[in-house]
């Protein structure tokens, strides 16, 4: 991932070392070597490595720059290093030199054309973008196999009576339906960060060459083209030195792994509690407490959130304070970023798993409905439509708060509410509302029917909220495939191409 002069055309080596196959010998050996080379780590850039020599190349050959003939046997030579794959390469200092000695070693000082009119840096930053597109698209689609699995789960529980939680402590009864679409919003708005990052992330930097752009009459907009990039990051110095769509990546995927962070450590309380049971293709046991059912995938997904974090983290510091244009630091910018999509992509699709094959408890979860006084704010909702400022009927229910417990029937805890009501109004309950109907807002069920605000858990609400989120599903499906489709319309037109030279 280094800078290099542009539009050079040079010979092999007589000894066939690849460092001085394409560079002078003062710079080809030393102590420093092992160090500054990233062709190991490069294996993930070698199909886009291929891809965009091929597409610069026909450029070339379109432009007149190179001779078709020539373009014939690079391109050639090119399919041959493809078919012997990344293991092959003579060692160097990164894949972009090895697969230009490659090519060198079989078709002789005329394999040096394929390097005119670029850099390694523009070349690089463009086989980044490359592999980064579709690793975000990758992501994004598993965003979406967990967004259905929400939404699946969530429409077979409109019903399903549970505990909501504040600070860990009941708060007030919810549904599992309302539950799960609070996880299918925030995942939703990390499909869309994916997919925006995606687009600027899809913009050829291809002919900056190594930031002053080139003398050559090339044609950026066609190797763009070539390559299903959307058009091109116009300044040549911006388009060789910038990696701020990595951080923006790394970022977009840390945020879905916090968010996966807090899905999978609420499903490991909930099993704790017994509300849910997770599927044994999701658990393990003890190696040596053979009684037990560990919820590991969980914990895993839980941790990705750590190292996602750590990945975009480090990546902005790696780019902070860099001078214009390019510096060696950028070539650890991005291996990181493609290892923390994978494993966030991977993380996505385990939560999904997870979630679709879990049973949820009905009875131990409308058991703990109530728990902890959790209908009080509907006792107090109730005070205040009955006239009462809200703050007066707070008053009186955190008083009777203080005296209801888990155990007392609902008559019991009205009486104790109205007994709340007197010592704080100096009148009686039924100056407001009747008794009859605090016992009905004691109820988890009745509390939660009565929240029918737009995205509230009342069964309508979250009827709404459900064919909201199927909507959007479907939407972002469209346009993930649509985006796919390009690229594949792309590799398509570049292999026609390609093929007309050979």
């Amino acid at each position: 991932m280094t800078d290099d002069d542009p539009g050079t055309v040079r010979d092999a080596d007589a000894t066939g070392d690849p460092d001085t196959a394409v560079r002078r010998d003062r710079f080809s050996g030393g102590p420093a070597r092992e160090f500054l080379s990233s062709l190991a780590a490069d294996e993930a850039i070698f199909a886009a490595d291929l891809a965009v020599d091929r597409a610069h190349t026909v450029m070339l050959a379109e432009q007149g720059i190179v001779d078709d003939a020539v373009a014939g046997e690079i391109l050639v030579a090119l399919d041959d290093v493809e078919s012997a794959g990344h293991d092959e390469l003579t060692a160097g200092e990164d894949v972009h030199e090895a697969i230009e000695t490659a090519v060198i070693d079989r078709i002789g000082p005329d394999g040096g054309r394929m390097h005119t009119a670029r850099s390694r840096n523009d070349e690089v930053a463009t086989c980044i973008r490359y592999r980064l597109r579709e690793d975000l698209l990758a992501v994004a689609e598993a965003t979406l196999t967990l967004r259905e699995a929400l939404v699946e789960v969530a429409s077979e529980h409109t019903e399903a009576v549970m505990p909501g939680y504040t600070h860990l402590q009941p708060a007030q009864p919810t549904t599992v339906a309302h539950y799960l679409l609070s996880y299918e919003g925030g995942i939703a708005r990390d499909t869309a960060r994916l997919l925006d990052a995606y687009e600027r992330v899809n913009r050829s930097p291809l002919g900056a060459a190594a930031f002053a752009g080139t003398p050559f009459d090339i044609d950026r907009d066609r190797t763009a083209e070539l390559l299903g990039f959307d058009g091109t990051v116009r300044n040549s110095m911006d388009a060789s030195s910038a990696r701020d769509f990595l951080a923006e990546g790394s970022t977009a995927c840390a945020t879905l792994a916090t968010a996966l962070s807090g899905l999978a450590e609420d499903c490991i309380v909930f099993s704790n509690k017994g509300f849910i049971e997770l599927s044994d293709a999701y658990s393990s046991t003890s190696s040596i407490m053979p009684q037990k059912k560990n919820p590991d995938t969980l914990e895993l997904t839980r941790g990705v959130a750590g190292d996602a974090i750590g990945e975009a983290t480090g990546t902005l510091s790696l780019l902070k304070g860099l001078p214009r244009a390019y510096n060696r630091d950028l070539q650890r910018a991005h291996a990181g970023v493609f290892e923390i999509a994978d494993d966030v992509r991977e993380a996505t699709e385990i939560a999904a798993g997870a979630v679709a094959t879990a049973e949820w408890n009905g009875a131990t979860l409308a058991d703990a409905a109530g728990d902890g006084f959790s209908t009080a704010t509907g006792v107090a909702d109730l005070l205040a439509m009955g006239g009462l400022p809200f703050r007066t009927a707070h008053e009186i229910v955190a008083a009777a708060a203080e005296t209801v417990s888990d155990d007392d029937t609902p008559a019991a805890a009205a009486a104790k509410v109205d007994e709340a009501t007197r010592k704080v109004t100096d009148e009686p309950l039924s100056t407001h509302v009747s008794r009859e109907d605090v016992e009905a807002a004691l109820d988890p069920a009745a509390s939660v029917a009565s929240r029918d605000s737009a995205g509230g858990p009342a069964p309508e609400a979250v009827a709404d909220e459900l064919a909201t989120a199927e909507a959007d599903i479907e939407a972002d499906a469209e346009t993930l495939a649509a985006r796919r489709e390009s690229l594949a319309a792309a590799a398509e037109r570049l292999d026609a191409e390609v093929a007309s030279y050979v």
